[in-house]
């Protein structure tokens, strides 16, 4: 029987796919009719509100500013974004500290951080006061939200009418921010930073917590924070005990403390009192009858040597304390420093002396100077010329190109791979990436040693060893384990010193040097000490030991090479008089923007620096005339009558005890030199050493008599003979 046919079902699989196209086809076409339908209904209902006339007008000035106000919006918040990251730690902190701070040899030199017995809550605070302060530094202070645009409009025009800036439009609540959150750099960005921040402080205080803050923070000249520490320090008595002349005079601090602070000028401090009292005539504070006894009378001033305070430094010291203290349970602090104030005091007098003398020839107003002991300890800090007039911190914050300062770091990478001072390299004409670098005076030397490519600052070789040798990430870390903490961009230009760093970095990876490869150790908290005089924490106990950074060779190699620069190098007004082996480089940027010179000894290492806040030119100043001629002058004083230390890998270091090397001695007067300071007594070596022997049982002894916190104020501890601070 035969078996039936199966059955084709190919053309059943074809209808199956007709099907399917026909369906997706009448679906697309019914929804395109329908969209179009839905549009055209669309346009018909809004066609009910087309305006014509003077409506349309206006509708297209709203269309417009909301255009305009969301892209505002973006952009407000891209730009305040910034300013709400300064906001995130704990701004606080520095109400929870009250640290009293002594030098090396134990003598008090200042305080920082709110002295608690000190603040007083504002509603205790002398009507008069607030009504000084808000009269000077903000009439509308409870009429705004952080920024008085109606001030800011009067401001602006009484400027315009003078012709230069007689009024400020900051306000209270502006000038808080920057107190708390930013420096003293006068840049849009910290400006933009400064509105929103303000702004912000406006939205989570109140009217009186910002002004008790503002009260309690601003600096009032004399070393004193806050004007309950101003009217003990000015006045010696409590601020809730003040007169009207008393505070005015403290009112007119605020504006520039270190011009009007009434210890050093009192003629202005009264002259400025008197601003204040015909500032709360004219805005309705008090009446001219009710100021007349202050006018009559002005304030008198407790009579106070003009011990000048290391600010600069105990700012950053502050930090330090914050950052190792924060773990303790106790936060009212003695804190014993590294600085030796009689190396301080010559360090600000040989940057000022070299400003007053050169600063207007060479157009440069600023300078900054880090000295460093061998060993780490932190000896002389100069953040700037005037503390009172900014408070921002140029040796610690400022970020400043390096220029030729930088290329230490590459040449130390090229000894850790193995080359010499002796080492032959090519000065020709190099191109790294589509860039190709000059030397300074457009002209090669062909074949030439590290030691002449570095003493001459030629450009083309440290790019040819980044390029060829090394890379730029060898050469950054390098720069990272001497001890620059600045990031540092690793781009082509870097190895010529485009990625800027601060002084304090200069300062503490050249240490490297005299240390023999070791870390330097920068520090300038030597002990923390609670007021029953416990020991918190010792830098020779509690910090970690220095590990080697740099080999043997290496170290070697580059003090070599550095203390060349000095005699035949671009470096020779360093050179001391005294014959003491001296290393460093100078550096130079592009458009003589930034001067470096950072040299050492077997005993300091100094790191200057001079340029403007505004990054404008100087007048072709380079690192080899004003920051060279500047260390020499402190270098000299510094390296007097003290027993000296070698520089490792230096052949005959030190100078003859009784003779003067002939290069020396025959040397041909620097007409552009400074003059040297002069330390008032020469010791011999047996003396010296027996005096640092003293010093350093000193520096390593507890408190003798711990301080009573009976007033509020810290008593000065018990110190050494005056013999033992001669070191």
């Amino acid at each position: 029987m035969q078996e039936p046919k199966k059955e084709d079902n190919r053309p059943k699989r074809r209808h199956i796919f007709l099907r399917i196209d026909s369906w997706i086809d009448s679906t697309v076409w019914n929804a395109g009719f329908r969209l179009a339908e839905w549009w055209e209904d669309t346009t018909i209902f809004f066609r009910r509100f087309r305006v014509r006339g003077w409506k349309r007008a206006v509708f297209e000035v709203l269309g417009e500013a909301a255009t305009w106000g969301t892209a505002g919006s973006v952009l407000m918040l891209a730009l305040a974004l910034p300013a709400f990251e300064e906001t995130k730690g704990n701004w606080r902190a520095q109400s929870d500290f009250a640290v009293t701070f002594l030098d090396r040899y134990g003598n008090e030199i200042g305080h920082r951080g709110i002295i608690h017995e000190d603040s007083v809550p504002i509603d205790e605070l002398p009507d008069h006061l607030i009504k000084a302060v808000l009269a000077t530094e903000d009439r509308r202070f409870f009429d705004h939200w952080g920024i008085d645009f109606l001030g800011l409009a009067r401001a602006m025009t009484e400027n315009a009418r003078a012709g230069g800036v007689v009024q400020g439009g900051s306000t209270l609540t502006q000038q808080l921010a920057k107190n708390l959150f930013l420096s003293n750099e006068r840049t849009i960005e910290r400006k933009i930073k400064e509105a929103f921040l303000a702004v912000w402080l406006e939205s989570n205080l109140s009217k009186k917590e910002i002004l008790g803050l503002y009260l309690d923070r601003a600096y009032m000249g004399g070393g004193t924070f806050g004007a309950a520490a101003a009217a003990q320090f000015y006045f010696g008595k409590a601020i809730t005990d003040i007169s009207l002349a008393e505070s005015a005079m403290l009112a007119g601090l605020f504006k520039a403390p270190a011009r009007y602070a009434p210890h050093v000028n009192l003629p202005a401090a009264r002259g400025r009192a008197n601003e204040v009292l015909t500032n709360m005539v004219q805005g309705g504070l008090m009446t001219e009858g009710q100021v007349i006894a202050a006018r009559l009378n002005p304030a008198t001033v407790v009579d106070r040597a003009q011990v000048k305070a290391p600010d600069f430094f105990l700012d950053w010291a502050f930090e330090e304390v914050q950052r190792i203290a924060a773990p303790f349970a106790q936060h009212s602090l003695i804190v014993r420093t590294t600085i030796d104030m009689g190396l301080q005091h010559a360090a600000e007098d040989s940057v000022e002396s070299s400003l007053r003398q050169y600063g207007e020839s060479y157009e440069v107003k600023q300078g900054a100077l880090v000295m460093v002991e061998n060993g780490g300890a932190v000896r002389a800090m100069v953040g700037g010329r005037d503390y009172g007039e900014s408070q921002f911190n140029r040796a610690t914050r400022a970020l400043r190109q390096p220029g030729s300062s930088f290329k230490v770091y590459t040449y130390a990478a090229a000894m850790e791979k193995g080359m010499t001072p002796e080492t032959v390299v090519v000065d020709a004409p190099i191109t790294w990436r589509g860039w190709s670098p000059q030397n300074y005076a457009r002209k090669y030397a062909g074949r030439i040693t590290l030691m002449n490519a570095l003493a001459r600052s030629i450009n083309t070789i440290p790019v040819r060893l980044a390029k060829d040798k090394l890379g730029t990430e060898i050469i950054a870390a390098t720069a990272k384990r001497m001890g620059v903490e600045t990031p540092i961009r690793t781009d082509k230009t870097m190895p010529l010193g485009t990625s800027e760093v601060t002084v304090l970095d200069q300062a503490t990876a050249y240490a490297v040097f005299p240390a023999g490869g070791l870390q330097s150790r920068r520090h300038g908290i030597s002990q923390i000490l609670n007021y029953d005089g416990d020991i918190l924490y010792d830098f020779g106990r509690d910090a970690p030991q220095a590990q080697r950074v740099l080999s043997e060779q290496a170290v070697s190699s580059m003090n070599r090479i550095l203390t060349q620069i000095p005699v035949m190098g671009t470096a020779r007004r360093a050179a001391l008089d005294n014959g003491i082996v001296t290393g460093g480089k100078t550096g130079t940027t592009q458009a003589y923007r930034d001067a470096w010179f950072i040299g050492f000894t077997g005993d300091y290492t100094t790191a200057v620096w001079f340029g403007n806040d505004d990054y404008t030119s100087t007048n072709e100043m380079t690192g080899g005339s004003l920051p060279a001629m500047t260390f020499k002058r402190l270098m000299d004083y510094a390296e007097q009558g003290i027993e000296h230390r070698a520089i490792p890998g230096i052949d005959n270091p030190l100078p003859d005890a009784t003779t003067k090397p002939a290069e020396v001695a025959d040397a041909k007067p620097d007409e552009n030199a400074l003059p040297p300071l002069v330390r008032p007594r020469s010791l011999s070596a047996e003396v010296t050493r027996l005096l640092k022997a003293i010093g350093a049982t000193f520096e390593k002894a507890s408190p003798l008599k711990a301080p009573e916190k009976n007033s509020g104020r810290v008593a000065v501890l018990e110190t050494p003979p005056a013999s033992a601070t001669s070191d």
